[in-house]
């Protein structure tokens, strides 16, 4: 069986879960636990950041070389369009969405963290100790504020970041104004990649991840109870109902034994 080394509430491993839904592919979930340690999938992968693929000896890194590597060796349901133009497009947009959603809405996030306590532990892991979440808790904004700088998620960054996000919303709005996908009359690569990436925008609503009930539907302030954006939110809601699968449905979660130690989360 197929074996996704990944983070529940990494953006980039939902991308990589969609498509193995879409494709039909029964995985493995391993849980990868972040900041202990990342001995093991560095040495099985070359690196340290999820999502991982494990196919029986061949061990695949980075959600766009997965997403390419499925389609070439499980090629039912194709992700990438043949008409030479549908192709470019969608090769465009999944580049597009990874470096602009996917690491705007990390930004944006974090700037909501930041100012918001009860938003920063609603969003911890669920199996978080209720010591580490009051201390958690306890972080003055302006502290993460003043650690935010130190790593590019500095106030001016999170408000550019903020600004372009919502110029992207905007865009993927009105592309699906009168499309039911992004390139052509079926999903593409680019569908999952930007339905998988807004992840973190607003969570789905179904029980597609182990998430605390009360996040589920929820997300930044601003953007996940926008109705400017309920063209791009129905549109989203639509393509998990029809292809992520439910939560045990199709996967088994990984044992503790196996699972790396620590992890960057990408």
């Amino acid at each position: 069986m197929l074996e996704l080394y990944q983070f529940e509430l990494s953006h980039y491993s939902e991308k990589v879960r969609l498509i193995l839904d879409y494709k039909g592919l029964p995985y493995r979930k391993i849980e990868v636990t972040p900041g202990v340690g990342q001995v093991e999938l560095f040495r099985m992968s070359g690196q340290r950041q999820v999502p991982v693929l494990k196919d029986g000896n061949t061990v695949i890194a980075d959600s766009t070389a997965i997403a390419m590597y499925l389609d070439r060796q499980y090629p039912d349901r194709p992700l990438i369009p043949v008409d030479p133009k549908q192709k470019g497009l969608c090769l465009a947009l999944e580049d597009w969405a990874d470096e602009s959603i996917g690491l705007k809405s990390r930004k944006v996030l974090f700037g909501a963290i930041s100012q918001n306590q009860n938003f920063r532990t609603s969003i911890l892991p669920s199996n978080t100790p209720d010591v580490v979440k009051t201390l958690v808790g306890a972080v003055p904004g302006e502290v993460l504020n003043i650690l935010g700088l130190g790593v590019g998620y500095g106030p001016d960054a999170v408000q550019s970041a903020t600004t372009d996000l919502r110029q992207n919303l905007e865009a993927i709005n009105l592309i699906l104004t009168e499309s039911p996908y992004l390139v052509g009359d079926y999903p593409t690569l680019a569908d999952f990649a930007v339905a998988g990436l807004s992840m973190l925008i607003k969570f789905p609503e179904g029980p597609y991840l182990d998430l605390p009930e009360t996040l589920k539907g929820k997300g930044i302030p601003g953007f996940a109870e926008n109705v400017a954006y309920e063209t791009f939110f129905n549109w989203r809601d639509r393509l998990y109902a029809d292809y992520r699968k439910p939560l045990s449905a199709n996967t088994t979660a990984g044992g503790t034994g196996s699972t790396p130690t620590a992890i960057e989360i990408d």
